[in-house]
């Protein structure tokens, strides 16, 4: 039970708060420690492929020991006090209130009609260019972020945090993935200055999120059903368009809400000035407009809390087995 009362309080806290300014931020210190981890490796005139899987260790390794020294001494001081520092690590692992908010930022923009406003809100959102895209491609790029992110930001650590809980390391088992989607979003691209150093933790990555993307699209897909989106077309682009993406996994997610929301979204971006060609995904059965980003981040929300249902779901079948 004690479980259950500290992934409510830690969703709750991130549902008002989100990421607020000028308190500690576990990610923050993950980010500065993959630079300093990079700048060393590059120094060192290692082969950057096997830099890369030393980058991925040393993250890994270095955020679960300091979490778990932490947590020991937070113990050792007393129960209560790591049951406070287990539900504010779990808390800043979630980005509902974070992603939501900084969806709505690039809605805005649109809805004043300011285009550049919106291309540079979009900008912190995306790795792509946004420099010379147009209003519909503005939208796109948001709601595709909504989607992979509502995934990545959301679903993926609640997953992590319900299988922590079976062996008593929440905390641990989401940080380690914390440090992986980390690496991904900081090394982790195409792009020929990080192609090899950034070819372990796009793997790893890849490999984390396999199993979330798709428990996660079917969860987002119910949660559409339940805001009365479209469903049945949410399920059969899902079935029809999940592979069209050159990631393993954002294709799920991206088909499943092009799908719920009727709409097409994917194509051709830029990034770092180099054209990456990319498959569409869904039909144009609605043309793009704001209201489809209002409708996308809906979804973050309604999915959250289908998870977090089956998660207590599988905890109180685990105490009475």
């Amino acid at each position: 039970m004690k479980t259950i009362i500290i992934l409510f309080l830690a969703v709750l806290l991130d549902s008002i708060f989100g990421d607020p300014l000028n308190v500690p931020h576990p990610i923050i210190y993950i980010g500065k420690l993959i630079s300093k981890l990079e700048k060393l490796i590059r120094k060192s005139k290692i082969n950057l492929k096997l830099g890369g899987f030393i980058l991925l260790i040393l993250t890994v390794g270095i955020t679960m020991g300091v979490i778990s020294i932490i947590l020991f001494i937070s113990n050792l001081i007393h129960p209560y006090v790591r049951d406070i520092v287990t539900i504010y690590f779990l808390y800043t692992s979630l980005a509902a209130k974070c992603l939501k908010d900084e969806v709505l930022k690039v809605w805005s923009a649109i809805d004043k009609n300011d285009l550049d406003l919106s291309r540079k809100q979009l900008s912190y959102l995306v790795g792509r260019d946004t420099t010379n895209l147009t209003k519909e491609e503005v939208i796109r790029g948001a709601i595709e972020t909504t989607a992979e992110n509502t995934v990545d930001g959301v679903l993926a650590p609640l997953i992590f945090i319900g299988i922590g809980f079976i062996v008593d390391m929440p905390v641990q088992f989401v940080f380690a993935y914390k440090a992986v989607n980390t690496l991904d979003s900081m090394v982790g691209y195409i792009h020929c200055h990080y192609k090899e150093i950034g070819f372990a933790s796009a793997k790893t990555d890849d490999i984390f999120n396999f199993i979330p993307a798709r428990i996660g699209s079917l969860f987002m897909l119910i949660a559409g059903g339940i805001l009365g989106y479209d469903i049945k077309n949410g399920w059969k682009i899902l079935k029809r368009d999940r592979k069209n993406h050159k990631s393993p996994n954002c294709g799920y997610p991206e088909s499943a809400v092009a799908g719920l929301l009727n709409i097409r979204i994917g194509g051709t971006n830029t990034y770092f000035d180099e054209v990456v060609i990319k498959p569409t995904i869904g039909d144009s059965i609605e043309k793009l407009n704001k209201d489809h980003i209002i409708k996308s981040t809906k979804i973050i929300y309604v999915s959250e809390l289908i998870t977090i249902f089956m998660i207590c779901l599988c905890k109180i079948l685990i105490i009475i087995e």
